[in-house]
């Protein structure tokens, strides 16, 4: 039988190391734990299906709680889109709009910014003609800074600081960080800060995640984790809306957008609950315990005063998941190598698309909200999908849809194309709303099936790697927007190819639909290797 068909209660008598010393336990220190004769154990997904429910009125609310942080997470990546953008020049004898190019042989008395010099980077520091491609470096710096601070992050939720304080010390430090950005004197120090706002930022996303999902039951975990993509999309909803009042200074747009996280982290998220399956794997198996019957209370039920919970780590005494080495595991080794090149592919395209809205022949204001209300259909298909889908076909052939999509932008970027063709920028904008609803729904997806491919005590470290990987990609788009600006046929070839490429990698992936939540790396590989056999036999 696989794990995920037991559902009978395990014996008390057959477990090992449960304790009744609530003393250490108030305390969250692992405990020498000692059997109850008359009780019976359940593992946490046991205890979510069976006694609390698979989704109720707790865990709405609580994934709500936590999604609500994405949307800080979408400003403070897009942000750039209006602050780092080519305003409008004009000639001062005839007041004719002039482009980049053609400002280069000019003199700066024969011409002028149109919003004047505080609108964005470039007009304030004239990064236009042998400085136009350090427009790029701060977003550069920004998705590299979250590369490196996604690891970080990963390992402090797996093991010190746990979801909830890793998520709080991640928006306190993204308000810092991008308050201090609205002073920076220069671009090498707006490169700079923009590089440690995103290495701060950067637990937001995996932390919201995996504290929404692991408390709901299998089949919910798709539809749950949707949330925070939802609330990413208010995020970035919001941006056309404070760009456009803010239009004339790319200074106070940073100082908005830097004190909504610092409120959450104070007034918010203190009322949200830590992973009890972090709690569990850490020992703390009586603060775990409270979790669940709150979240039972408030589902309207009540947990048997003779439940525990199954101790994951056996023999925690001797050894615990500290001395499970991720990197010496071989099957999780190949299978984040395969989530991560998925994953590159996935947020070179993402976020290249929505930064390279400003390569399509619209306001940029209109072009940024039609991506970003593209992003409310992608959510709902994509929550919907979830549920009657499995993982790896849905991620594969969003893929497949934003690649075509991007090719056929390619192709209406043409100026034979337009010249033939009155409605070729229209059709243009259509397809790329479409290439990037597909885009979208090829993320989302990737983050909920990263969730349900490790166990608990990598899980926040393998989501955080698969962030990596995402903001490895995201960090190389600046650069091809920036070669766009000359040739944008080229970028969104570039762009199509990458993310049809993603989508074929995924096929070596296992699917998860359905499939249990394990606690430790052994515990995994030897309920795959049963399942393994059994489908083999």
């Amino acid at each position: 039988m696989k794990p995920s068909e037991q559902e009978a209660p395990y014996p008390a008598e057959t477990l090992s190391n449960i304790s009744n010393d609530s003393s250490a336990s108030e305390k969250g220190e692992a405990t020498s734990q000692q059997p109850s004769n008359n009780g019976y154990a359940l593992t946490v997904d046991e205890v979510i299906e069976q006694h609390i429910g698979a989704l109720g009125f707790a865990q709405i609310m609580h994934a709500l709680l936590v999604s609500i942080a994405w949307t800080f997470d979408a400003q403070t990546t897009l942000v750039s889109i209006f602050s780092d953008a080519q305003p409008a020049a004009r000639l001062l004898a005839t007041g004719a709009v002039v482009e980049g190019s053609l400002m280069c042989g000019m003199s700066t008395g024969e011409w002028e910014w149109v919003g004047g010099k505080s609108d964005t980077i470039v007009s304030e520091w004239d990064l236009i003609c042998q400085h136009k491609f350090l427009v790029a470096l701060p977003s550069t710096l920004f998705f590299i800074g979250s590369l490196f601070g996604s690891g970080v992050y990963g390992y402090l939720a797996d093991s010190w600081l746990g979801r909830k304080k890793t998520l709080f010390l991640s928006c306190v430090l993204t308000f810092v960080t991008a308050l201090a950005i609205s002073f920076a004197p220069n671009i090498w120090v707006y490169a700079f800060l923009r590089f440690a706002n995103g290495f701060f930022r950067s637990g937001i996303g995996s932390c919201c995640i995996v504290l929404a999902t692991e408390v709901v039951g299998k089949k919910w975990r798709g539809q749950v984790g949707q949330y925070g993509f939802f609330f990413f999309t208010l995020g970035f909803l919001s941006l056309p809306l404070m760009g456009y009042l803010e239009r004339k200074s790319w200074r106070n747009l940073y100082r908005i957008i830097s004190v909504l996280p610092l409120g959450y982290a104070l007034l918010l998220l203190p009322f949200a609950y830590e992973s009890p399956r972090w709690l569990l794997v850490k020992g703390r198996n009586k603060e775990a315990m409270v979790v669940l019957k709150k979240l039972a209370r408030l589902n309207g039920k009540q947990l048997p005063a003779e439940l525990s919970l199954v101790d994951p780590i056996q023999g925690r005494d001797d050894r615990t998941t500290s001395s499970e080495n991720f990197w010496k595991t071989k099957w999780a080794v190949k299978r984040i190598v395969m989530v991560m090149m998925a994953g590159f592919g996935s947020g070179f395209v993402y976020y290249g698309i929505q930064l390279n809205a400003e390569n399509l022949n619209f306001n940029l204001y209109l072009t940024v909200a039609v991506n970003a209300m593209m992003e409310f259909p992608a959510v709902f298909i994509g929550s919907f999908l979830l549920g009657v889908m499995n993982r790896r076909p849905l991620f594969s052939n969003s893929s497949y849809l934003a690649g075509i999509s991007c090719l056929l932008c390619a192709v209406l970027s043409l100026q034979r194309v337009t010249r033939a063709m009155p409605v070729a920028k229209w059709l243009q904008l259509a397809v790329e709303a479409v290439g990037f609803m597909a885009s979208s729904t090829a993320y989302d997806v990737l983050y909920v099936y990263a969730v349900e491919l490790f166990p608990t005590n990598v899980r926040n470290f393998a989501v955080s790697l698969l962030r990596q990987s995402f903001m490895l990609g995201a960090s190389a788009a600046p650069l091809l927007v920036a070669l766009g600006r000359e040739s944008a046929m080229m970028s969104f070839i570039v762009f199509g190819i990458a993310s049809v490429l993603s989508g074929v990698v995924s096929l070596w992936l296992r699917e998860t639909r359905n499939a249990p939540l394990y606690e430790t790396l052994r515990q995994q590989e030897k309920a795959e290797e049963m399942e393994n056999r059994t489908e083999h036999t």
